[in-house]
């Protein structure tokens, strides 16, 4: 087995607890595209935030409203990830719903969900994981309910 250097590199955030562009609070689960820059599910400032390669601080790509179910808001994002075209997709948990935003875009749009906390299959409960397959599929963990649901996306 190969090894690891056991001290990391800081590549986003690092400057302490807060809500501005070289802070995080509470981050969530990330997405590292093919230039290296990672995507940040900022749980706790309700916004996803991009860090480019070597950057010094990020720049919001979804959220940046406050908390809320307006589609410009997100509350408590949990997860993050990239399509093929670099559209992004957020688990937005607390509003049982995955929104997809197009980078420099004010607002997102509901692709899942949104249709209220609960198990039928057009209703999510605490979306927390988001994972494309090969076809474009988009994948689900709906912690609350227990369950993957496997999505067709129109891109």
């Amino acid at each position: 087995m190969g090894e690891y250097k056991n001290e990391g590199i800081i590549v986003a955030g690092g400057n302490g607890q807060g809500n501005q562009l070289n802070q995080l609070n509470s981050p969530g689960l990330i997405f590292v595209d093919e230039n290296q820059s990672v995507y940040v599910a900022d749980w706790c400032n309700h916004r996803v935030v991009k860090w480019r390669k070597d950057a010094k601080e990020g720049h919001i790509v979804a959220g940046e409203n406050g908390q809320g179910e307006n589609l410009n808001q997100l509350t408590y994002p949990e997860a993050v990830t990239v399509d093929r075209l670099g559209q992004i997709y957020v688990a937005d948990c607390a509003n049982h719903r995955i929104m997809r935003w197009c980078e420099g875009k004010e607002e997102g749009e509901i692709v899942v969900g949104g249709n209220g906390q609960g198990n039928q299959s057009n209703q999510l409960n605490g979306p927390c994981g988001l994972s494309f397959d090969d076809e474009g599929n988009l994948y689900v963990a709906d912690y609350l309910n227990n369950r993957i649901q496997k999505f067709e996306i129109e891109l």
